[in-house]
Parts: structure tokens; sequence; C-alpha cells
């Protein structure tokens, strides 16, 4: 079974590139299908759930043409919406974002079927703010045979209001409207940064939209869209993972091509903590000489501490000194990485489900663990980073869902990792790097 297994104790040190941001270009490569048009977007992640998605495009009759890992052209001249045209495969159920065809077919052909989502646990994530955008444009919406089926003889324009701030709902609501008759006006929209990235994709293919990145979005609905070229903003998230684990390792890492105001609730912490953060105009240094202290957490949507970012900090703070508290507000789900950390010595109590109270320890030993999702098993890498000899971290396909070369890049800033896929080859690490180090 595919696995890392990881040698720790060594500071990262160096430069690490960061690749597209995956939640934007899920968004967007969905919207790309909205054209009759090409689009040719750039700074794609070559991840697992990237890749999902353009097979689920193609099989509904996109044209996708993979330039390289990172740059693809999308056309959806030959896509025609018919009765039996289902969004549905092994694959496409796996990742969450399949929802987003949804607000692009229906907008474009006032017509979708696509099968309901799946993605990591973390928790409860209904679709009721995506549907109830959708009828207050004017369309009819069922859930029938595990399908979301939606169609409007028109999408007129509308006010809607969101109950929650919801970054999917947000979106899917913007690739609908923005291709219905008249004015929609989005209220309590969620402003991550990704949303503004759809946003101006959108409106380089012709769309009308003002206010993303703000709780009020504007749309004027167009009736069709033009060819677009357009490159995909850093991924914060991938940016915040390498931060982290600068700190937990007591290294010295410079993260380039990344947007510093994206991760600013990142930055903050860090130096509450003790880290030292240096900005520039498209990098971010993060050096840490020592013991790190404590603080307290509260996720919240952007511009807040991000959710994603949660389980990274748990375990830079699980090394710090004192007792911290970190208080999950997004998802409830969001711990189920404690147990397998408790099993590399930290010490964390759980309260009510949704807070952590993390005493911190001096150091983690290597230990067998399990990814338990996308971010956890990210953290639960930068714990091995930073433990007293070797640690194993079982189902990474949650990780290379949205991590490009991860392994590959750890290496790169010096880290022992390697990606194996049999016990012997984890054998043959061992020996190597205790020779190595002998």
């Amino acid at each position: 079974m595919e696995h890392y297994i990881i040698k720790g104790g060594k500071p990262l040190v160096g430069e690490v590139v960061i690749g597209g941001a995956k939640n934007a270009a899920l968004g967007i490569l969905a919207a790309s299908i909205m054209t009759a048009g090409s689009c040719l977007i750039e700074n794609v992640p070559n991840v697992r759930d990237i890749n999902v998605l353009l097979q689920a495009m193609e099989g509904v009759g996109a044209s996708i043409d993979r330039r390289s890992d990172n740059e693809v052209v999308i056309s959806g001249k030959n896509l025609y919406m018919t009765d039996d045209l289902i969004v549905d495969n092994e694959y496409i159920r796996k990742i969450r974002a399949s929802y987003y065809l949804i607000g692009a077919l229906l907008g474009r052909f006032h017509k979708a079927k696509v099968v309901l989502p799946g993605g990591c646990d973390i928790g409860s994530r209904p679709i009721d703010q995506h549907i109830k955008g959708f009828r207050a444009l004017g369309a009819t919406v069922k859930i029938e045979h595990g399908m979301i089926v939606a169609e409007a003889e028109e999408l007129i324009g509308s006010h809607i209001y969101l109950d929650v701030v919801s970054v999917g709902a947000t979106i899917n609501i913007m690739l609908a409207a923005s291709m219905a008759k008249g004015n929609t006006i989005i209220e309590n929209a969620a402003k991550e940064p990704h949303i503004v990235d759809v946003a101006n994709f959108l409106n380089s293919m012709g769309a009308r939209i003002r206010g993303a990145g703000t709780d009020v979005i504007r749309i004027k609905g167009v009736e069709s869209f033009h060819d677009a070229e357009y490159s995909i903003i850093p991924d914060q998230i991938e940016a915040g993972t390498f931060m982290m684990a600068a700190a937990a390792t007591r290294g010295n890492v410079l993260v380039k091509n990344v947007i510093p105001k994206h991760l600013e609730a990142i930055s903050a912490k860090l130096m509450e903590i003790g880290a030292q953060v240096e900005e520039s105009d498209d990098a971010v240094r993060v050096i840490a000489t020592r013991r790190l202290k404590h603080t307290q957490i509260k996720t919240l949507p952007y511009p807040g501490f991000p959710t994603d970012m949660q389980p990274q900090m748990a375990v830079t703070l699980a090394l710090s000194k004192g007792t911290s508290t970190i208080t999950e507000s997004i998802f409830e789900n969001r711990f189920r990485y404690v147990d397998e950390l408790a099993r590399m010595g930290a010490n964390i109590k759980m309260v009510d489900g949704n807070t952590a109270i993390i005493y911190g320890v001096e150091k983690y030993t290597g230990a067998k663990v399990e990814a338990p999702d996308l971010r956890a098993g990210a953290a639960l890498v930068i714990a091995g980073l930073a433990a007293e000899g070797y640690t194993s971290v079982t189902e990474i396909g949650y990780i290379l869902r949205g991590y490009e070369r991860f392994d590959e890049k750890i290496r790169g800033l010096g880290g022992m990792i390697e990606k194996v896929d049999s016990e012997k080859e984890s054998n043959k690490f061992i020996y190597r790097t205790g020779t190595l180090n002998a």
C-alpha cells in the first residue's frame, strides 16, 4: 500500500515554490465549459482532485488538451446538453467539487444532472445553500437516485441571501447567475481568495461580476461567454502548510510564488507564537530557531484563520511551550487526527467535540499513523518531519488529492521522506538513511 516513510529530526531549510490554488482551479475549470470557445488556463495544480474533474469534464464532451502538467486548454464547443448527459463516474463521486458542474451546466444549458459530491469526511457539508440559490434563479432542483437534477426554462436574476457563509454555494450560484437574465445580488457571500479568482476568470470570459471578495456580490447576467486565457492564483493552504513545516521543524524556509495578503492570518499566528516571518512582494520566509509559545485559535471564514490550516497549526502548537486551545467552528470532524498524533507523543484533550486543549510536549517520536483526510494527512507528515526517528504515514491518497509533488518539495528542503508502496521499500529507506547518518 502506498505510503510515506519519513526520517525526522532535521530542520527544513531552503526555498519552495507554491503551485496553483486547488480550490480556485476546481471552480475555474468547471466554469471553462460555459463557453463554446476555448480557454487556456495556466498554473493548474497537477493533483488528483483536478485530474478527476478534468476526466469528468472530458466524459461529458469537453475537449481537454493537457499542454503540460500545469497548463490546459479546455473547449466546450462539442458539449451539448441531452437528457442522457449525466456527470457520474467512480472518480467524480470521490471529490467535493463535482457540484460546480451543476452551476456551470445550469448556467449554459439550463439543465444539469450531477452525482452527489464526495470528498474528505470532515463533517457535514450540506448543499442546501446551493439548492436555495438555484431555486431563487428559477430552477427546479430534485435529488433522486443519488443525483442532483436541476433545470429551468430560463434563469432570472434574483436577490439571494445565504443563511451561512459557504464558499461552494457562493461559487456555484455565481456560475449560474452569470448567465441568467437580469441582475443577481448574493448577500452574506464568502470572501475567500479563490472566490475572487473564479470571479476574475468569469469576467475574463465576458461575465459582469462586481464585489467578489466582499460579502455582497453583484452580477449582471450575459447571454454568452468568449475565449479566455487565465493564470490561477497561488495556493494559500499549500503555502501555509510549508510555513508550518518550517516552524515545527525549527527551520528556515523561503516560500515563493505566494500572495502574502492571503496568508495574513497564518503569518500573524506564527509571529504571535515566536516565529520570525518576513514578507516580500511574492514570497514569505519563516524562521524558527527555538521552541515556540502557546496561543489560542478559532477557525473562521476568510479573512479569519482557515479551517484548512487547523491540523497543521495543531501539530506546531503541540510542540510549543504551555497550553494552547483550538476551536473549530467550520467542520465538526476536523479533529480526527488527534488520536494519530497521540501515537507520536502529543498531549491533546478534546472538549465538546469542537475544542482541542493542547499541552505542549518537548518532542514527537516516530510512529505508524494514518491520514484521516487531506489536511490532517499533511499535518501528520509535518509531525513526522519534526519527530525523532521514523514515521510511516498511510492512506496518502488523501494528501495526493491536494498537494503536488509534496514529498519532492520536502526533499528539496532537506527533509528525509519517500513515497513507497511496500514494506520492503520502507526498509530500504530506513537502511539507506540510517547508513547515511551512522
